[in-house]
């Protein structure tokens, strides 16, 4: 079967929106293991339902759509037949803004979209009654229409680029740039993005270290952690096992094939590994 995607990003909406992306087709694998991002993923769902698990918690079956919080633990994605859905990827910023929602409500959950977000539910009906992927998009933007940031957004909006830009960097010497105490910074970020500051940078570091890796050749994980901060090899293993699922080398083991990231994964930023 085609499989469709098709994604933009709306310059209005960049603030707030990674992504906003339709998916339909059958993928060639039964379930993948996503890495998280710090982003928050609200997903309407047209077709056949689509299982879900967040970290330790419960298996979500979503028949009309789910939330998936921002979180620091890995995620199941298990299509229960064709894939046909359209979503939406926020900035880590972009959680209340778009959807309303708290994040430190739905931090490291995975929850019925419909329930949580009620501006889905006629967006759903609207995206039901058919179109282009196009057109699905426009729906799905069209319902969003966040109000001004206030400081408290911008000034996490600055910590999170500062911390993609070099997600090493202490904490505490980003908030004195900022103008604000690290106890301050902590609250406000924890609050505004649903993580804390650190925990943030560690998923970007983490992030970082996955785009340098080819899918198609050896990897160096030594030399990758080392780069990206990680002197010790435990402390290395055990935050990638936390945020993975997985040791690196059962990422990919030097034997096992390769290949290119999921639909999912484009859609959501996120690094994966099948199963």
């Amino acid at each position: 079967m085609e499989f469709t995607y098709v994604t933009r990003r709306p310059p209005a909406l960049a603030r707030w929106v990674e992504s906003i992306w339709f998916a339909r087709g059958q993928i060639d694998y039964p379930r993948e293991r996503i890495a998280p991002t710090g982003s928050t993923v609200a997903v309407v769902v047209l077709g056949d339902p689509i299982r879900l698990v967040a970290g330790d918690g419960p298996a979500l079956v979503a028949r009309g759509g789910f939330l998936l919080g921002p979180h620091d633990r890995p995620v199941v994605n298990e299509p229960l037949g064709e894939t046909h859905c359209v979503g939406v990827v926020t900035t880590p910023v972009g959680c209340q803004a778009l959807l309303g929602v708290a994040p430190a409500t739905v931090r490291g959950r995975v929850v019925d979209l419909l329930a949580a977000w009620p501006a889905a539910v006629p967006l759903r009906r609207a995206l039901l009654a058919g179109g282009t992927p196009e057109e699905a998009l426009d729906s799905y933007q069209g319902v969003l229409a966040p109000d001004e940031p206030g400081p408290g957004v911008r000034r996490c909006e600055a910590a999170v680029a500062a911390l993609k830009s070099d997600p090493m960097r202490p904490i505490a010497g980003l908030a004195a740039e900022l103008g604000v105490s690290h106890g301050h910074l902590d609250r406000e970020f924890t609050a505004i993005v649903g993580l804390a500051p650190r925990m943030l940078s560690r998923i970007l570091r983490l992030r970082a270290l996955l785009a340098e890796i080819d899918v198609y050749g050896p990897v160096d994980w030594t030399g990758l952690a080392a780069t990206y901060g990680w002197f010790d090899q435990s402390h290395f293993i055990r935050d990638f096992r936390r945020h993975t699922g997985v040791t690196p080398r059962a990422t990919w083991p030097p034997s096992a094939p390769r290949s290119p990231p999921s639909w999912w994964s484009r859609a959501s930023c996120q690094s994966w590994t099948s199963m």
